[in-house]
């Protein structure tokens, strides 16, 4: 497969659905191949997966078989056995830094782009997801309390908002940094973690992800391995909580702590601490001239929700969106 003539995400995706194809014994369609696909943290609807396996078929590495899908061919298996997992490493990080750049929020005017996360729910749990919101927001954590309902059958991004579905978005954490940045202050996000609480207040990383060693956006692990407690820390103070850390110059702490002040009362994200030169925060290593700064994730709110049984599909760092898109909760 010529990489040279194919879009770095496109190629992603054709290696991702060889890797599906042969895992299966059987032929399998498409939609069920953009089932497995979302699963595995790729966003990608039905359409999108006819249109990558039209490529795949015009290079021998897939064939149809009748009306009952694809299957993979011997050229297709070779094609997977020399794909690098490496061709996925830091496959976030790199969307992230984009996202951060297209961010534009100002603080002092209210307007600009900010990043969201978008999850997808059941119609019939709508009000019932509100009610959960609420409920972590304003009796819990200082979540941002900014969302968008999105109806079936908008596409955001590359997500698809299937039939009898809702898409919910909610303010991304990474916001965070594409303020810092508008304000001069470069950051760098270099972890995504569970972070234990107690009577509400942090006590340590539990677990850390590298974003730039990662395919797949921590967030996105955590809640896929049902490793969060935010209805615990959120009713009884004790817990465990989405949280993100960036590093950012120490030259920069002091006027990154009034921006972060803004950042809190504009209610956009939710600062959890901000550490001394170079020492580590919150037991997650940090380098030498730098500090770091961690923010609760904006996804813990929806991994409340899913938390109490409501089936949630979660994509984090999901898109750029206006930010008067967005309604107070």
């Amino acid at each position: 497969m010529a990489t040279t003539t194919i879009d770095s995400q496109v190629q992603r995706k054709l290696i991702e659905i060889l890797r599906i194809l042969h895992e299966n014994k059987d032929p399998i369609g498409a939609r069920l191949i953009a089932d497995r696909m979302n699963e595995r943290g790729y966003a990608i609807g039905e359409r999108g997966v006819r249109y990558h396996l039209r490529i795949l078929d015009e290079r021998g590495l897939t064939k149809r078989q009748g009306y009952d899908g694809r299957v993979i061919t011997e050229r297709g298996v070779h094609e997977l056995d020399n794909a690098l997992v490496g061709d996925r490493v830091g496959f976030i990080i790199n969307r992230i830094e984009k996202l951060i750049y297209d961010t534009t929020y100002d603080l002092k005017t209210g307007q600009g782009n900010v990043i969201t996360n978008t999850s997808i729910i059941d119609k019939n749990d709508v009000d019932k997801t509100m009610e959960i919101l609420s409920h972590v927001i304003y009796d819990g954590y200082s979540f941002s309390p900014y969302i968008k309902l999105i109806d079936e059958g908008t596409v955001t991004s590359d997500i698809e908002i299937p039939e009898g579905k809702l898409g919910l978005a909610t303010m991304c954490s990474i916001t965070v940094d594409g303020i810092l940045l508008n304000n001069g202050i470069p950051g760098n996000p270099k972890y995504g973690g569970i972070l234990e609480v107690n009577n509400k207040k942090p006590l340590c990383f539990e677990e850390l992800i590298v974003y730039s060693g990662s395919s797949i956006d921590p967030m996105r692990i955590f809640m896929s391995k049902k490793m969060t407690g935010v209805l615990p820390a959120v009713d009884t103070g004790s817990g465990r909580l989405l949280a993100n850390l960036r590093e950012i110059p120490v030259s920069a702490v002091s006027e990154a702590e009034k921006v972060l002040r803004s950042v809190t009362d504009a209610m956009i994200g939710s600062i959890v601490e901000i550490g001394k030169p170079g020492k580590s925060v919150l037991n997650a290593p940090v380098d030498a001239g730098k500090a770091g700064v961690v923010v609760y994730a904006g996804t813990n709110a929806m991994a409340a929700v899913e938390e109490s049984g409501i089936d949630v599909v979660t994509y984090p760092i999901s898109t750029i969106m206006d930010f008067k898109e967005l309604k107070k909760l």
